[in-house]
């Protein structure tokens, strides 16, 4: 392979910032002259696109799991002061004499 062939085959790596900026360009503008503007291909922006929604949906599943994790562990806690009353309750009406 000659060199100007294993430099085309070489990836380029975008910051997360050139990621962000290019995206708020495609809001802004279109993803077509967004892409043509920056030497991008348009399914790059798309799949860039799609990695931040998927982020994001990720993110709100996380905060949802921990909102019932929260949830579950006050249920919990209200259960187990519940048995220990009834336990208390028991003790107390077996130790009464009929």
């Amino acid at each position: 392979m000659t060199k100007k062939a294993e430099a085309q085959r070489e990836r380029k790596r975008y910051s997360a910032e050139c990621k962000q900026q290019a995206l708020l360009r495609a809001v802004k503008d279109s993803v077509s002259v967004a892409a043509h503007d920056l030497g991008l291909q348009p399914a790059q922006i798309y799949a860039w696109r799609g990695q931040v929604q998927r982020q994001g949906q990720d993110a709100e599943a996380q905060r949802l799991m921990q909102s019932e994790h929260a949830r579950l562990k006050r249920e919990l806690v209200r259960l187990e002061e519940e048995n220990a009353f009834l336990k208390r309750a028991a003790a107390y009406f077996a130790k009464q004499p009929k």
